[in-house]
């Protein structure tokens, strides 16, 4: 059969194939349409960065003032996408070795000696971050309670360990107590003292076990933590280290982490939390003259 046109004469099957290709035609053009019209917008460089996935940070502290330090900062940043965990430690050798087997991202308890000899003895690879407060060490009274009134024979308890023992001996000195040998600094020690006029004698014992000697000593020498995690009171402390002496630059106490996450987004934020104008006025109103900020 034959079908006549104007143009000419076409058969069925041709016009047939013509429609359904036009309906096909325009079935894809609907359908992409629809699927543009449904699409979500391409982001674009107006937009913004993309929001910042929250991250949890476990840190390791002493308990005073280290962990208290660390629960100030919890809603600072976790406004800022960090949630911070604490895990409190007695010592000073699980926080470093935690947090070079990656069980801490973070530890907060001791200063740069400390650490450089950590990392040297015990294969550790450790860094600094951020200074951030100095625990002076104060004189606090035992069976005596005046320095200037100190009697022949004090008993005077002090740390055995050589770091804090030379520390402890420096700060007699500047009390005018004793005198040690010129030059001697931060490696001094009871054999250094030229000048001894009250015939002070010296026990020496580990840090953590001098607020318990107080009652059988004239004055102990006794670290800012100690002192406040022994519940002693910190306003009787009858002297303390200078916080611009040559011990307060050496021995601040240092947010650190493992060599390579120093510049991790979420340490860096709580670098900033920890050197910021709201932690140094809590640790000044909570610590008094027993933790000193440096930043």
């Amino acid at each position: 059969m034959k079908v006549k046109t104007k143009k000419g004469n076409f058969s069925v099957p041709v016009v047939l194939a013509l429609a359904l290709a036009l309906a096909l035609a325009f079935g894809l053009v609907a359908c992409s349409k629809s699927a543009t019209d449904n699409a979500e917008p391409a982001a674009t460089a107006d937009d913004g960065a993309a929001t910042t996935e929250p991250v949890t940070l476990v840190v390791g502290a002493t308990p005073a003032p280290h962990a208290q330090i660390l629960n100030n900062l919890k809603e600072t940043l976790a406004a800022e996408g960090v949630t911070l965990e604490i895990t409190e430690f007695d010592d000073y050798v699980l926080p470093n070795t935690a947090l070079q087997e990656g069980e801490l991202q973070a530890n907060f308890f001791q200063h740069k000696p400390y650490l450089e000899q950590f990392n040297a003895e015990q294969g550790t690879d450790l860094t600094p971050v951020v200074a951030v407060h100095f625990e002076p060490l104060g004189i606090y009274p035992g069976k005596s309670d005046s320095l200037s009134d100190i009697k022949t024979g004090a008993k005077i308890a002090i740390d055995n360990d050589a770091t804090n023992e030379a520390r402890s001996l420096q700060l007699l000195q500047t009390q005018g107590l004793i005198t040690l040998k010129e030059g001697v600094g931060l490696e001094a020690t009871p054999k250094d003292i030229v000048d001894n006029p009250h015939k002070i004698k010296f026990t020496e014992a580990d840090a953590q076990n001098l607020p318990r000697l107080l009652p059988d000593v004239d004055f102990a020498v006794i670290n800012g933590n100690y002192a406040l995690s022994s519940n002693i009171d910190i306003t009787t402390v009858l002297a303390t280290e200078d916080p611009t002496s040559e011990a307060a630059q050496t021995y601040a106490n240092y947010l650190v982490v493992k060599t390579g996450n120093e510049n991790d987004p979420a340490i860096q934020k709580l670098a900033a939390a920890l050197t910021s104008d709201a932690t140094r006025s809590f640790i000044t109103s909570t610590f008094g003259t027993a933790v000193v900020p440096v930043f």
